[in-house]
């Protein structure tokens, strides 16, 4: 599992999307569900490396990849 120690890495979700990890958020609360419905969830914030669409997963289901130019 990663954490905020992770972020500006090259991570990976479990359905193999592989992005930059931006922020890791304990108590996230999406703002797309009703107020009553809200449930605060531990969220990570992925983004593509060259730009575009940021997307969200469970922090328990990302991995950090070796940075490029790292020796194994």
């Amino acid at each position: 599992m990663i954490s905020r120690a992770d972020i500006g890495h090259p991570v990976q979700d479990e359905q193999g999307r592989v992005g930059i990890l931006r922020d890791v958020i304990a108590d996230y609360e999406d703002p797309a569900e009703m107020p009553a419905e809200r449930r605060r969830k531990r969220v990570a914030f992925l983004g593509p490396e060259k730009g575009g669409r940021e997307w969200t997963a469970p922090p328990q289901t990302v991995r950090r990849l070796p940075s490029p130019g790292s020796r194994p």
